[in-house]
């Protein structure tokens, strides 16, 4: 039984890559739909905030010295192609899934409204959240942190390439030990930069616990939402 009823995913666009060196990879898009329509089938509300590094850092040498704003919007566009991606994926594979943008792009998608998000979760649709938060210097992790705060999610799941939260990097240290779960002051305590310190504090002060998983993990999604000791829960 589903620990949860709705989520807020925070999926990278580097999640979206596989194993190419940028781009998106059908094969593994397909895999994550598999996986977050099987929650979704178990009655579980899902949202999900996209990042864009799989396209923007494939022109990032070219935005060498750019503005930091441009280049962040410039992001925030990478951000609207993964979603769009991600949407007709899901229309494949028979979900119903919807496009909002904090960035008025409506020929493409539509706005980010609050209410409507929330109508569309209620009514059992897949909401994805696009461009950020809409301002630069803001990250997609501070977006997933807002817009799940917004939404109402009982958690925020961060899907890595890493199955948790180590005490140290386990590709530098072999020594490093994963947590299981671990409170939002001895995250800080510790250093472990779970998000960037926007993000946060934000799910801190909000008392929005975060888990940490490897979405390549087969089943990983699935078992998170079920409570299993999968990754790292982040807590209060």
């Amino acid at each position: 039984m589903a620990m949860y009823r709705r989520i807020l995913l925070k999926l990278s666009g580097e999640a979206l890559m596989g194993e190419d060196a940028f781009g998106i990879n059908r094969n593994t898009i397909e895999t994550m739909v598999r996986d977050i329509g099987d929650v979704q089938r178990m009655g579980v509300q899902v949202a999900i905030v996209i990042g864009g590094g799989n396209i923007f850092r494939g022109v990032a040498l070219g935005a060498a010295g750019m503005d930091r704003a441009t280049a962040d919007y410039m992001g925030m566009m990478a951000t609207i192609m993964n979603a769009m991606a991600l949407q007709d994926a899901m229309r494949h594979a028979g979900l119903e899934a919807r496009v909002q943008s904090a960035l008025h792009v409506e020929q493409v998608v539509e706005p980010y409204i609050r209410p409507k998000a929330m109508r569309y979760l209620d009514e059992g649709k897949i909401v994805i959240f696009a461009a950020g938060t809409g301002n630069p210097f803001f990250t997609t992790d501070t977006a997933a942190a807002l817009r799940g705060a917004e939404v109402g999610a009982e958690v925020v799941f961060k899907a890595t390439k890493v199955d948790g939260v180590y005490s140290a990097d386990p590709r530098k240290d072999p020594g490093a030990v994963r947590y299981a779960s671990i409170t939002f002051d001895d995250a800080l305590t510790r250093d472990l930069r779970i998000m960037d310190a926007t993000a946060f504090a934000l799910c801190r002060d909000q008392r929005l616990p975060i888990r940490v998983f490897n979405i390549s993990r087969p089943g990983a999604l699935m078992r998170a939402v079920n409570g299993e000791d999968e990754g790292t829960l982040v807590h209060a």
